[in-house]
């Protein structure tokens, strides 16, 4: 890299949302700046970054919820930058994707080619996907948008479970996972390329912390995919208010009418999953809306959505979630001044405060 700012081109297309456009730029803005000002140090450190919103033309630009955003740079005034910043868009199948600016995706290929290092915010992986900048390469995004990941690029080798994956020759790539995941991915440019030292100022400025957890603990599990297999169907609707009962597989089974084979074929294009873990999920997912809105025991919450052997609801909870249920609770549960404001009248809680 040149001497000088580090020069961190975001990029910005109708379908981004502001929030992380607006996270990274300022956080990139306050390296080396306010930290000093913030602890009562003279300031010391100079610009560190040089943050740039960059699209096809500058001027406005209406995002996809309505709030104008202000383009600083046109792709055709930007010859080279040292980091592209790719935040999410707001995708929903692999034909929105196609509809992405492709001058704008062109130029981030063409960027990656010339030494540019590019990451890649929640769906930003996507971006990346179509400018062919993954094939054959571990990549993250948003676990919402793991599934749109693997349908619409194959040769992406997806990992929704973790926060940050780094690819390519050099390390080059990087892509985060969902929502607030861009905080790690920010973090660790700082850390990488100017200090670690000057990532935990950052850290504790904007009180960012590292999502050690991965994205399991958050991810919904039970996909609503839509299909036209009315026996599968059925046997989801039943399932869904009687996950619990023992025997469940072999019973949704014989109500189908099926040969077991031939169920479980037919359950598995028609959802995704294998019928075992259909009743898996659904009973964690269970287990986890309990644990953040309930007192009740833990072993309690495993017998209530079908696990006698409390074991091994502990283990089947950890390998989906990736955390004990006990600290899901502890990560989950509303603080305590929530409960208090639900249970008492807003002016009992202006009075207290």
């Amino acid at each position: 890299m040149r001497n000088g700012p580090i020069r961190v081109s975001l990029t910005v297309f109708p379908e981004s949302d502001p929030s992380i456009i607006y996270g990274i730029f300022d956080t990139l803005w306050a390296a080396g700046r306010l930290w000093d000002g913030l602890t009562g140090r003279p300031p010391q450190n100079g610009l560190v970054f040089e943050p740039r919103l960059v699209a096809s033309r500058c001027g406005p630009m209406e995002l996809v919820t309505g709030v104008s955003i202000i383009i600083q740079d046109a792709v055709e005034d930007v010859p080279e930058t040292d980091f592209v910043f790719v935040p999410n868009v707001m995708v929903d199948t692999p034909a929105d994707l196609r509809r992405l600016d492709r001058g704008l995706i062109d130029w981030i290929g063409h960027m990656y080619r010339g030494g540019a290092y590019v990451y890649a915010a929640c769906g930003g992986s996507l971006v990346l996907a179509e400018a062919g900048l993954l094939d054959g390469l571990e990549a993250t995004t948003h676990w919402g948008y793991a599934d749109l990941l693997r349908r619409g690029y194959p040769n992406v080798r997806v990992c929704a479970d973790r926060i940050l994956v780094q690819a390519g020759p050099g390390q080059r790539i990087v892509s985060a996972g969902g929502a607030s995941s861009w905080q790690d991915l920010v973090l660790y440019l700082v850390a990488k390329h100017v200090g670690t030292e000057e990532a935990l100022r950052l850290s504790k400025v904007f009180l960012y912390q590292w999502h050690r957890d991965g994205q399991l603990p958050y991810a919904f599990m039970v996909r609503n995919v839509t299909h036209s297999d009315a026996v599968i169907r059925e046997q989801q609707e039943w399932l869904a208010a009687n996950y619990e009962r023992p025997h469940i597989v072999s019973e949704i089974v014989q109500r189908s009418g099926l040969p077991s084979r031939s169920f479980a074929r037919r359950f598995k294009v028609a959802t995704g999953y294998t019928p075992i873990a259909y009743v898996q999920a659904l009973r964690i997912e269970e287990a986890k809306q309990l644990l953040e809105t309930t007192d009740m025991a833990v072993d309690a919450i495993g017998a209530e959505v079908g696990y006698q052997d409390t074991t091994s609801f502990h283990r089947l909870f950890r390998r989906l979630t990736a955390m004990t249920p006990a600290a899901y609770r502890r990560k989950f549960r509303l603080p305590n001044f929530l409960k208090v404001m639900d249970r008492q009248p807003l002016r009992y809680i202006v009075q207290r405060t």
